[in-house]
């Protein structure tokens, strides 16, 4: 085993948690959780999305989103990278004119989902990144590249254990540094994610590559585990396990923050992050927006101090 010692959380329920939300959520309450967030301890974050408001509608307001958290002079204590995802050109020119330091170009290791998702195939999705990639460089701004449906898809079925090496090789040929695993819909078990994640490895290193788990069955922690036994040091995960996907039929939450805090915590791993602000965050978020409290250890130190 190779357990890292220290292990960086990406924080996406600003973004990836509420982006399936069916009532709008007010600018104000997501600034305020981005800012409970960061004074969690929370050092990169997925705050925005620049896509189609009609697609997106949850998302329209990630302009005012950044622009009220730079607002706060609170926060300037504080190193956070604020990351947005971005489907082409116009969406990486407003992320830069947003500020953000970080952009997320997104496409999948599926061509079926690929096809549902952006209506193209794999290769011409990458095509469509490079002028993104290029811009993103001429900014000094971190690419990360998502690879949904990694570890299997919800009309193709099974994927294949090469096919998310293959897109991070080449994303990787187009100028994007980070490589984003993703678990969609949750199906990936221990052996599957741990043979995936060494075939990405393989080609790009896993120094680069970052783990995207969803919580469907129940297998989240577990694949985390696995790829922490690899030497994977970087995660995502979502306040209070918030999040689903609007194209995968079934898919239900992000691993909850709290969760993995608190796993990687029993371990011994660093993350810097204060787990009992944490806790406070989720159980608010998940009042504010009309749902039920997602994390299981989450709602364990809840009720204890509530008790």
């Amino acid at each position: 085993m190779k357990l890292p010692t220290r292990v960086t959380l990406v924080e996406v329920g600003p973004r990836d948690g509420l982006q399936n939300e069916k009532t709008p959520i007010a600018t104000a309450i997501k600034v305020d959780l981005c800012k409970q967030l960061i004074e969690a301890g929370i050092q990169r974050l997925e705050a925005a999305a620049f896509v189609s408001p009609k697609w997106v509608p949850q998302m329209a307001d990630g302009t005012d989103v950044l622009a009220g958290l730079k607002a706060m002079p609170s926060l300037n204590s504080y190193k956070v990278s604020y990351s947005a995802l971005v489907p082409n050109l116009k969406g990486m020119e407003a992320a830069i004119e947003a500020g953000v330091q970080e952009a997320v170009v997104f496409t999948a290791a599926s061509e079926a989902f690929t096809a549902k998702n952006i209506n193209c195939t794999i290769a011409e999705s990458i095509e469509r990144f490079r002028p993104v990639a290029e811009l993103a460089r001429a900014h000094n701004i971190h690419l990360r590249g998502s690879i949904s449906c990694a570890l299997g898809c919800p009309y193709q079925g099974e994927v294949p254990i090469q096919s998310a090496a293959e897109v991070a090789l080449r994303l990787q040929d187009i100028g994007v540094q980070e490589f984003d695993v993703a678990d969609t819909i949750g199906i990936g078990t221990a052996l599957r994610v741990s043979q995936v994640f060494e075939a990405v490895g393989k080609q790009v290193g896993l120094n680069r590559v970052a783990g995207h788990f969803h919580d469907t069955y129940g297998q989240a922690l577990a694949n985390i585990l696995a790829a922490l036994q690899l030497g994977v040091s970087t995660f995502h995960s979502s306040i209070a396990g918030l999040g689903g996907c609007p194209y995968a039929k079934g898919a239900t939450g992000n691993v909850a923050t709290e969760d993995v805090v608190y796993l990687l915590h029993g371990m011994g791993i660093e993350t810097g992050l204060d787990l009992h602000k944490l806790v406070s965050t989720g159980a608010w978020i998940s009042g504010t927006i009309g749902k039920p409290y997602g994390s299981r250890s989450g709602r364990a130190l809840w009720s204890r101090k509530n008790v």
